[in-house]
């Protein structure tokens, strides 16, 4: 088998170099980008591992990849790679000549697909034909063989899928911004502010018939600051218990201490209390009762001699509550049971989700699936002043309804403490993206990940 690797400034022209060279037999085992283009690793007289005996769960699995190829190549012939209740490229946006550019894009897919279709689903002759004697051995190296087979299939699969993603991906930003450029500029601030692709897909939908590129980005920013989701009453003010859960490094304990800080402040330091529920933090409860010296307030600590619901009822006269969780991994036994303690009290104990600014969309997203058992009531982002970009915390609001109650953006206690407004909120994330657009391989591969997005749900 020869294998071989070529290097080209995109997915087109490394194609032209495998046929070229290797001839239109080469299969491509490997893709990905690298700096200045594409690296595809390509191999002549490939052939996927052959059985040693007929597996019907093996043959299974290849006859569900079969039609699933069939299906895909069925879709490219049509310029579609979705069903027609859901494109996968927006029509508004891009036009139905969008679907004309991917025919063309893809032809070298459609090659790849009919190598895989024409692939042999059958164990090889030689094996079938076999004699059937008596075997003692163990069928250890046929379950290998299926294993490896599989993977190397599931490895050629989605290497394909990420090359046509790809390739839809340039030409669906390439059309909307030759077509559309008003609309494509819009679509590239947004995403300078960090906003995730669906929700910067629902604003175009509202300015879609505005001409005035300038009109269309003010307006733009009105529906998002209408849209983001904030508590109309500091949480602090309207009194009660207040819970801080969220992951660990996102800033609790010093968060607590801002709203303790705050509220003494305002209205004296004989009607709150301060409960730690992390005992697993070496010396996280004494810092807390550090605080509350500082603060003149109590502080008690929920352990196994006391549960959360007797410390509650001790404080029972208490205006304001504010009770600090300890951060710990999702798969952590004792995460559920701080997170059902807190679910057990019901509407007594309002919860708050804190998150780091500085977090990826995808991780403040795990963390919200994480704690929201226990029942949000609002979300509190910190690190604000460490972040590129406000919008991936604004995006997770929007698309979980989770409102912002407060912003923080620094260490001072508690000075470094807002309430969340929804268009200063807009506006300091708009001061925040700078200067520097994302480049077009950059939105190119924001759509292929909209196209990713919508192929798995």
């Amino acid at each position: 088998m020869k294998v071989k690797r070529f290097f080209a400034a995109d997915m087109r022209q490394a194609m032209k170099l495998v046929r070229d060279e290797l001839g239109a037999d080469a299969s491509i085992i490997a893709n990905r980008r690298v700096a200045g283009g594409v690296e595809l690793t390509a191999a002549l007289d490939y052939e996927a591992p052959r059985l040693s005996a007929p597996t019907p769960g093996l043959d299974q699995e290849l006859k569900k990849t079969q039609e699933r190829i069939v299906a895909a190549r069925a879709e490219l012939e049509d310029g579609q790679m979705a069903s027609h209740d859901q494109p996968l490229v927006n029509r508004q946006l891009f036009g139905d000549s969008t679907r004309h550019a991917a025919r063309q894009g893809s032809a070298e897919a459609r090659e790849l697909l009919d190598r895989l279709i024409q692939e042999p689903t059958e164990p090889a002759p030689a094996a079938q034909a076999a004699p059937r004697r008596p075997q003692a051995a163990a069928p250890a190296p046929a379950a290998e063989a299926d294993s490896a087979g599989l993977s190397a299939m599931r490895a050629e699969l989605a290497g394909l899928r990420e090359m046509l993603e790809s390739q839809l991906g340039g030409l669906a930003w390439g059309q909307l911004n030759q077509q559309k450029p008003k609309q494509a500029g819009l679509w590239r601030r947004l995403t300078q502010m960090g906003l995730p692709a669906d929700v910067c897909q629902g604003l175009l939908r509202q300015v879609s018939d505005v001409t005035d590129a300038r009109q269309a980005w003010r307006m733009l920013l009105a529906h998002l600051a209408q849209r983001v989701p904030v508590l109309r009453e500091e949480p602090i003010d309207a009194g009660g218990v207040i819970a801080l859960v969220g992951p660990t490094g996102a800033g609790k304990t010093t968060t607590l201490g801002k709203l303790a800080a705050r509220y003494v402040l305002k209205h004296g330091s004989q009607h709150v209390a301060l409960v730690t529920m992390d005992t697993y933090r070496i010396g996280a409860h004494e810092q807390l009762r550090t605080l509350g010296r500082i603060l003149n307030v109590p502080v008690k600590v929920v352990d196994d001699k006391q549960n959360l619901g007797d410390v509650l009822a001790d404080f029972a006269g208490k205006r304001l509550v504010l009770i600090d969780t300890a951060g710990l991994q999702a798969n952590d036994p004792y995460l559920r049971g701080q997170l059902d303690a807190l679910a057990q009290q019901g509407r007594q104990v309002r919860n708050l989700l804190v998150l780091a600014a500085t977090s990826q969309h995808r991780v403040m997203k795990a963390a919200y699936h994480n704690y929201k058992s226990c029942g949000l009531s609002g979300c509190i982002l910190t690190k604000v002043d460490e972040a590129a970009t406000l919008g991936e915390s604004l995006g997770l609001a929007m698309e979980q309804g989770l409102p912002v109650a407060y912003l923080a953006d620094g260490q001072r206690i508690p000075d470094d403490l807002s309430k969340a407004v929804g268009h200063q909120l807009v506006s300091r994330a708009v001061s925040m993206a700078g200067n520097e657009a994302p480049a077009d391989q950059a939105m190119a591969d924001v759509f292929a990940g909209m196209m990713h997005g919508q192929r798995a749900g």
